[in-house]
Parts: C-alpha cells; sequence; structure tokens
C-alpha cells in the first residue's frame, strides 16, 4: 500500500471531497480496506457506507 497515496485519499476523504469508492480506488485498497485504515485513524464511517464496503469483502481477519 503506497502510504502517500493512502495518506492523501484518508485526507480527500475527510474533508468529503471524495466518496470513499473514490478514496479508495486513489489509496489502491478495496473499500473494506479503507474503511478499516479510516477507524484504525478515528475518521468516522457511516454505518451506509461500511456496509455496503463489507458487503462483498470475505477476507478472513484475525482481530
Amino acid at each position: 500500500m503506497a502510504t502517500n497515496a493512502l495518506s492523501s485519499a484518508l485526507t480527500l476523504y475527510g474533508a468529503r471531497t471524495l466518496t470513499l469508492e473514490q478514496a479508495a480506488t486513489q489509496a489502491g485498497v478495496s473499500e473494506a480496506e479503507f474503511v478499516r485504515q479510516l477507524e484504525r485513524r478515528g475518521i468516522e464511517v457511516t454505518e451506509a457506507e461500511r456496509s455496503a464496503a463489507f458487503e462483498g469483502d470475505h477476507t478472513a481477519r484475525a482481530d
């Protein structure tokens, strides 16, 4: 994951300049991974966005 691309996408999403889909694409990660990154940084994600992002994500996690 490219740190600069992720950082930029997080900032733009946090300012609501990009949608979740656009920001995840810019960061080069799945929407589900982008939501995880947002949550780790305390950036608000609506329940609707979170649900949509994880709807098709069946990645095994060891949280």
